[in-house]
């Protein structure tokens, strides 16, 4: 497929090796935060740190865990990676790609279309024997880059309320979506109606994406096939690893919407319904 974002090491290593490589950003990133030490401990050659929840993200409240930056902010940060528009960027994380599909994302959304997301993240890295290097790398920043935010489809809560936003597949571990625990938002369950498609499905054991036609196997089992008059939207704790369901989908020829506030800021409103694993409503 063309225009699909995921590439395997070998890929990216000779794009690094063109003449006009591509810039790379290094998104390592969990719920305990930005992962800047195991960043500078090795990274890919060259790659500069972007900082999730400064850099891809608005401060936390009203709405949600990792509400969207506005263009304004989302230009300066455009500009301060050097995300040159044109150039190539291709971003990683050394996680299950949650942080890296965010990061493809946010881009995307904000206007830049060449994104490349390196499959399998730093461990398929080294497993194909690439080279990392340790310490800081510079951004050298650029002018000329403007957000254009809305290039990507997005869901707020009222198309959700109101079923614009389609089937919903929700990106959780399983246990999370049943209710049965919740490690991180004050209210266990999740939307009446979703679908649980847990990110582990998107991916073979070694943490690289089933190939585009299984992917699109699971995607059309979930949830039919996605269209105008079908819509499907993504959603997770706070709109970042479903970002890996948007990618997946991509790659497998499929559009799907991204509710980014999620559930962190669905359970913000108590009159808002939460089912159970008994499909019980609350």
């Amino acid at each position: 497929m063309e225009n699909r974002a995921l590439v395997p090491p070998a890929e990216l290593m000779s794009l690094l090796s063109s003449a006009t490589p591509p810039l790379v950003l290094d998104v390592r990133w969990s719920l305990a935060g930005a992962d800047r030490l195991g960043y500078a401990a090795g990274h890919v050659p060259g790659a500069v740190f972007c900082d999730l929840d400064a850099d891809l993200a608005a401060p936390p409240g009203d709405g949600g865990r990792h509400p969207l930056p506005s263009a304004e902010a989302m230009t300066a940060t455009l500009r301060r990676l050097g995300v040159a528009p044109g150039r190539t960027v291709a971003v990683y994380d050394a996680g299950a790609g949650a942080s890296s599909a965010r990061a493809w994302w946010c881009l995307r959304w904000a206007g830049h279309a060449d994104i490349r997301v390196l499959d399998g993240g730093l461990a398929a890295w080294r497993a194909a024997g690439g080279r990392v290097e340790a310490g800081e790398v510079a951004a050298v920043p650029g002018p000329d880059a403007v957000a254009t935010v809305g290039a990507m489809p997005v869901a707020t809560v009222d198309d959700v309320v109101a079923g614009r936003a389609g089937t919903l597949l929700d990106a959780r571990a399983a246990e999370r979506y049943r209710g049965e625990v919740e490690p991180v938002d004050p209210v266990a369950g999740h939307i009446p109606g979703a679908v649980s498609c847990p990110t582990t499905l998107l991916q073979l054991p070694d943490g690289r994406y089933r190939p585009a036609s299984e992917l699109r196997a699971l995607l059309d089992g979930l949830v039919g096939t996605s269209s105008p008059d079908r819509p499907v939207t993504a959603y997770c704790g706070s709109g970042v690893t479903a970002s890996q369901i948007v990618l997946a989908a991509h790659d497998a020829g499929l559009d799907l919407a991204l509710y980014p506030g999620s559930w962190s800021h669905w359970v913000l409103d108590p009159a808002r319904p939460v089912a159970t694993r008994e499909g019980t409503d609350s």
